[in-house]
This record gives structure tokens, sequence and C-alpha cells, in this order.
């Protein structure tokens, strides 16, 4: 497997202007931290913006099976996009990916349609569709830089530039998607402070912070009993904190200027040296998803 060292910021510094995408691969920042296993610190945050977007949150409503089994639904969506990333040009999931949302249309209930839904959704739709890859690319983003290392303004464009080409891959326009980073810092704004709501899927999804999680599958009653006092309130912790504010005060989720001390303190030793050096030294089968392993070992 091809050794996975920090990237330098001298080869994002080289990307010139009006760049329109840059490859994925080996030595991609993408590659290297979306499958990073790491990023379960941040909790569902992709999965809670996305449905707090009102088309979205509907069709998962709808269509899904988000209500009777949460888990299921992310152990069902989360393989395609793994493989669209970390599958080659010719041959990644993007396209299945887009298949399974042909059909997912409907109507949006009264209190959230608006001048730009007219009241009616369908997965295909480009700016719904960008929205869901906006969150993932957001989740690699924000995982990096709050929990790896900070990123340099320079890979933040590379990372976004990389993840330009990774949305490419579904077929899906990409009119709705910003020419760079600055833009899409702009877009990200626009969409977190005039345009998310706290839909009922979105609410749901975030409820376990404050009534805590169910006893997953595979796990004993009394083994549940003993962890589950430790287990809920650390990921209530960790999902509320990695929340932007604004959704925090949307869903009305508890939070606090010495909850908000604590976090950054937590993020801050994650991203210390020793922590990382630690890390890297922990074999790879631990460190990365199977489909992050699978698309590097193509290269070794």
């Amino acid at each position: 497997m091809t050794e996975l060292s920090h990237p330098s910021t001298s080869v994002a510094a080289d990307i010139p202007a009006g760049t329109d995408g840059l490859p994925l691969g080996p030595d991609s920042l993408v590659w290297k931290y979306f499958g990073d296993r790491r990023i379960a610190l941040i909790g569902p945050r992709p999965a809670v913006l996305q449905n707090m977007l009102a088309g979205l949150g509907q069709g998962v409503k709808d269509h899904s099976v988000f209500f009777a089994d949460t888990a299921a639904r992310s152990k069902r969506s989360l393989p395609p996009i793994y493989r669209t990333v970390y599958g080659s040009e010719d041959d990644n999931a993007g396209p299945q990916v887009r298949r399974f949302h042909t059909n997912i249309k409907g109507d949006i209930p009264e209190d959230f349609a608006t001048a730009e839904n007219k009241g009616r959704y369908h997965a295909l739709d480009p700016e719904t569709y960008f929205w869901a890859h906006a969150t993932f690319f957001d989740q690699a983003l924000y995982f990096t830089d709050t929990f790896v290392r900070r990123l340099s303004r320079a890979e933040k464009e590379q990372m976004y530039q990389e993840s330009k080409t990774w949305y490419r891959r579904y077929g899906v326009s990409d009119r709705p998607m910003p020419a760079d980073y600055a833009a899409f810092e702009k877009y990200w704004d626009h969409m977190i402070n005039e345009v998310l709501v706290a839909h009922p899927t979105a609410r749901y999804g975030i409820g376990y912070v404050t009534q805590g999680f169910p006893r997953p599958k595979g796990v004993s009653p009394l083994a549940w009993k003993v962890l589950a006092p430790v287990f809920n309130p650390l990921a209530a912790f960790l999902t509320t904190g990695g929340m932007p504010a604004r959704t925090r005060d949307i869903l009305g989720l508890p939070w606090d200027a010495r909850r908000e001390r604590r976090y950054q303190r937590f993020a801050a030793l994650c991203r210390t040296p020793a922590v990382n050096w630690l890390w890297d030294r922990v074999p790879t089968r631990f460190r990365y998803v199977p489909y992050a392993r699978e698309g590097f070992a193509r290269y070794a």
C-alpha cells in the first residue's frame, strides 16, 4: 500500500487560477482523509445537514428506512459513496448512486414549501444533489482541519477542486457547483444561514443527543446497560460540537461556551504531533475503511 504521509502544502500552492477540478488518487487530500476512520469524531454532521434541506429531508422521510432502522440506511448508503471516491475514473459507483435516486420525488409539506422548491422535490434536482455532495466534502474538510491538522488555504482549495472531480462522477448537472473554494464558502454560508430548516427528519436524526441511543443490534442488554452511560454523553458531546453553530440554534441543541471550550481542547489534543504519530503507527486495516485500502492498493 502507498505510504500515507501528510502531503506538503507546496502541491496545493501550485494550483493555478481557473482550475476546474483536480484528480482523485493516492496523492489527493480527499483520498487521504475521507476514508480515515477518525472521521467518526465529527458524528452524523453530514447526514443531519443534508436532512435540514427541506426537499432532501422529505425524500428521506418518504422513501427510506431511516425512521425504522437508522443504522441500516447508513450501512446501505455509505459504501457506494466510498466506491465513487476510491474507484477509478472509468470504474466507480457514481452512476449507480445516481440511479438509486431516479424515482425519489414527491411533495414538500406546506410548512417547508418555498418559492425556490415550489412545494416539490426530486433527488436528482441539481441543487438538492449538490447539497448532499457538499456535506460530504465538508465532512472531509471539517474533520481534517479540526481533528488531524490545520489546513492551509491552498490545501482547502486543493481539496475542493478534488471534490469537483468526485461530484462529476455522479453524472448530475454541475450547474450549482461553485467555481472555487472561496465561492463554495459563500454558498455554504448561504445554505446554513438562509436555507436550512428544522425538518422532522433532521430532528429525528439528532434526537439521540437528548434521548440517548437505542441499544445497537448485536449488543446484549446487559452490555448496553454498562456502555450506554459512557457512550451516550460522549456521542452527544461530539455530535453537538460538530454541528455548525447556526444549525445548533435551528435544531435547539443544547450548547454553551464551557462545552465549546472543552470541544476545542479535545480537538486540539487530537491534532497534536504525538497523537498523529501514534495514529500513523496503527495498522492500516484499522486506520482506513476497506474501500480506501482497496483504492490505495491499486497503486502499491
